[in-house]
């Protein structure tokens, strides 16, 4: 029998997934790594679409490759990671063969990224209006006053008080919710077709989070905008997302509507971090968990890539990687025996 588990409805925060176009389509997306070792893929054949209006969550523990996969969309990858196989495709146009030049002209207008601290991604040494004006004078040619003005309504419309007297102050002179809606305003501030939010309430408290993710939701649905949220936070997706791609050892192992996906689980990961989950544990009970961690990138199986951690592993598992397989309406897991999974 399915188990169930006390998480919020899923899906309360966005649309029903699939009635908008898909504007971003991952495709195969494979990132190496180049280390003293040898080369290691950190990302390996990821496929997703995202759909203007909805929000999609990337979900799955730390070093899952959820950070790299968002890193290669936006093209801010490091110096020692490429891109080495895959497309990523923004309303067409092919964002890893697409030249600097074009990069620089998309982000802002068509593709923006949100990171989890905000300190370190705003510019210390410029005041905050001059870092939210900057966008409108670069992609609108506005005048600085001009760009001032609509600095001050961004700020206003993200919450920030009394933002005329504010819009000289630096980013330290903000508290850490503040200056997570700043950078959501810097983000957003061209109405981007796509916008990506990796944790973006990892280091603020609960009420703060609650409010930040308030403001996404409206965002995006005033804007129209296809969010990508990365998280590792369950409750947070069931909240908020439409639809989740589960990610484990740089794959995608499962993906569908979250009602759905979080309703009955197809693959032992999602079934395993959703039994984790602490719902209606009493005093001096054990709590779930799923034993191990996931593998180093150089330890990666070359079959399933689950198979050291997998309560239904046998053999099929250690010699062949099991390809995506459709289990319900726009429901897909790659494993080989996703029927047991929800018995």
């Amino acid at each position: 029998m399915t188990a169930t588990y006390d998480l919020p409805d899923a899906g309360t925060g966005g649309t029903a997934a699939g009635t908008g176009s898909v504007v971003l389509d991952v495709d195969g997306l494979s990132v190496d790594i180049r280390t003293p070792q040898g080369v290691v893929r950190a990302v390996d054949g990821v496929s997703f679409g995202a759909r203007r209006g909805e929000t999609i969550a990337l979900l799955g523990e730390s070093g899952c490759g959820k950070s790299m996969t968002a890193q290669a969309i936006v093209g801010l990858l490091a110096p020692v990671a490429d891109v080495s196989a895959g497309e990523v495709r923004l309303d067409g146009t092919d964002l890893v063969t697409a030249s600097r030049k074009q990069r620089r002209a998309l982000a802002g207008p068509e593709i923006a990224i949100v990171f989890q601290d905000a300190l370190t991604a705003l510019n210390p040494v410029y005041t905050v209006g001059y870092q939210l004006a900057e966008p409108f004078r670069i992609h609108r040619g506005m005048s600085r006053k001009q760009a001032r003005t609509e600095a001050i309504a961004l700020m206003k419309r993200v919450g920030i008080p009394e933002p005329e007297s504010r819009v000289d102050n630096y980013p330290h002179q903000f508290s850490g919710g503040m200056r997570q809606r700043l950078l959501i305003a810097i983000a957003v501030a061209l109405s981007p077709t796509v916008l990506l939010a990796d944790e973006p309430t990892t280091a603020l408290d609960v009420t703060v989070q609650a409010q930040i993710m308030q403001l996404l939701t409206d965002l995006r649905s005033e804007r129209d905008m296809a969010v990508v949220l990365i998280t590792h936070d369950l409750a947070l997706v069931s909240e908020q997302a439409d639809r989740v791609v589960v990610m484990y050892a740089g794959t995608v192992v499962e993906q569908g509507p979250v009602g759905e996906v979080f309703g009955r689980p197809r693959h032992p990961y999602t079934k395993g971090l959703l039994d984790s989950v602490p719902a209606g544990a009493t005093r001096g009970s054990d709590l779930r968990s799923i034993g191990g961690s996931p593998p180093e990138l150089q330890d990666i199986p070359a079959a399933c890539v689950y198979q050291d951690r997998c309560p239904l592993v046998q053999d099929i598992c250690r010699t062949e990687r099991p390809a995506p397989r459709h289990v319900g309406t726009d429901h897909a897991s790659a494993c080989h025996f996703s029927e047991e999974v929800s018995r």
